[in-house]
């Protein structure tokens, strides 16, 4: 049966405008200034920096007038004084304390040197090849990838020679090209395994016991050597403790990623910008925004200027010109709304940012892992009254410069767990606690997981065996019987 009925609904909506706040607070700095500069080039209203003069204020204001000769074109809501007043269009000066422009170093860090192909290709040429063998092992160069590895089947490549080059070989002369390759520096480049590579390394070595019998091992031995089994090593080496030590030390200096090893100035240096600057004066915490978060924008003069032309016509303006001006006030109208978002970015990200340095303020003074206390996103958003998902989205992908190193905002967040005392403590000083725990074990002996998990319990931490071994990944920390040194 059809049933009509009405029904109220309360319902939040978030305008287009708030989508686009919450995009520009999201951003990270770099990021942020990629936005403006598309924002500068889409919208010719905006202009980046200082005004050179003030709108002149005593402009005569005869807007009854206009309305009352443009009743076809008439916009109530528009007044043009509005636009151009400059308590309406404030010149936001909205760069930190202490700031200057010129403090920013723009330019992107670049790596210097040759890069890693370009080293081997050059090396090739000082060898003596036919044209042909040369071309193969030009192309085979190319497959030889950032760490140094061919990790490419051979006869992939003897494929793609074929099909791409018009070059005809085989398997048996790919592999007698490999090894001229292999012969190149650094050491163990063209390897196509750890095994490979490390044996490629110590080949080049002066030859002495140790060496040797390292050689050994990782030839003829590697199974045992990667599972850390030492006393089978001795036992099928017929060897001593003393002996395997100072052959482990010689593998300990080989290179597993001989290609890095070779500078690439082809790569771009990382390069973090921290959003966030904290310093302590005087034995207090000191927050400040970078400088490239808080840009100077105004409103372009030369649209203020053709308002003023269009006001002082009082309504002879052509139709065109009268298209002109609501082409204007939109464009206006925009620039407005990205200065007022920009700002209001700014003191969010300062208003959340001041509230998480104050939560965590005993961390920020001693750089202490352990002084962390347990917070998660919805601490600080009852503490500003905002949303947890601009909380979120302050906190994502933004670092924060500290005394104590550069770190992403988000590593300040953790779960709590109950000590045995019944206190509320941070999963990041368990961790912290374990690492360091790990640190200090015989390592001859490693702790496992189940003693790990009993030693914390001692310490005030009761927590499952599960947990440590969650917690020990989550660190990157191996197993116990991979933590095993002689």
């Amino acid at each position: 049966m059809l049933k009509q009925s009405l029904q109220q609904k309360l319902q939040q909506k978030l305008s287009p405008q708030q989508i686009q706040l919450m995009k520009l607070i999201q951003l990270p700095t770099q990021a942020l200034e990629e936005r403006i500069q598309e924002e500068l080039e889409a919208n010719p209203a905006l202009d980046e920096g200082r005004e050179e003069e003030d709108v002149r204020d005593d402009l005569d204001r005869n807007e009854d007038d206009y309305n009352d000769q443009n009743d076809d074109q008439r916009d109530d809501d528009f007044d043009i004084d509005q636009y151009l007043s400059d308590d309406e269009i404030p010149e936001y000066r909205l760069h930190a304390n202490n700031y200057s422009a010129d403090d920013d170093d723009e330019r992107i860090p670049l790596a210097g040197g040759t890069s890693f192909v370009e080293t081997l290709r050059t090396q090739l040429g000082m060898r003596s090849l036919s044209e042909e063998d040369f071309k193969i092992a030009f192309y085979l160069v190319g497959n030889i990838d950032d760490d140094g590895y061919l990790r490419r089947e051979l006869q992939d490549v003897v494929d793609d020679l074929a099909f791409t080059q018009g070059i005809y070989t085989d398997l048996e002369h790919l592999e007698v090209l490999l090894k001229v390759i292999q012969d190149l520096d650094p050491p163990g480049v063209g390897a196509r395994s750890l095994q490979e590579c490390l044996s490629l390394q110590l080949r080049k070595r002066t030859s002495t016991e140790s060496v040797q019998l390292a050689q050994s091992i990782i030839d003829h031995h590697f199974d045992e050597f990667v599972k850390k089994h030492f006393e089978k090593l001795m036992d099928r080496l017929d060897i001593v403790e003393d002996q395997l030590r100072s052959a482990l030390n010689e593998i300990s200096r080989l290179n597993p990623k001989p290609g890095n090893s070779v500078s690439d100035g082809s790569k771009p240096t990382e390069n973090i910008t921290p959003d966030f600057l904290i310093s302590i004066e005087d034995g207090e915490l000191r927050l400040k925004l970078n400088g490239k978060n808080a840009p100077e924008l105004n409103i372009s003069r030369e649209y203020k200027t053709m308002l003023e032309h269009y006001r002082d016509s009082k309504g002879q303006a052509t139709k065109s010109e009268k298209d002109a001006l609501m082409f204007v006030k939109q464009k206006i109208d925009a620039a407005k709304w990205f200065i007022d978002a920009i700002r209001q970015r700014q003191q969010t990200l300062l208003l959340t940012m001041s509230t998480i340095m104050e939560f965590q303020e005993e961390y920020f003074l001693t750089g202490d892992e352990r002084k962390l206390k347990p917070m998660i996103l919805k601490d600080i958003a009852e503490k500003i009254d905002m949303d947890i998902s601009t909380v979120s989205r302050v906190a994502s992908n933004k670092y924060v410069q500290t005394p104590y190193g550069t770190h992403i905002i988000k590593s300040f967040f953790s779960e709590s767990m109950k000590n045995s005392e019944g206190e509320d403590v941070s999963t990041r000083e368990i961790k912290k606690i374990l690492e360091d725990s790990i640190g200090e074990e015989n390592k001859k002996k490693p702790l496992t997981d189940e003693a790990l998990a009993k030693l914390l319990k001692e310490k005030g931490y009761p927590i499952a065996r599960r947990t440590v071994a969650k917690y020990r990944e989550q660190l990157g920390i191996p197993v116990a019987r991979l933590r095993k040194e002689l």
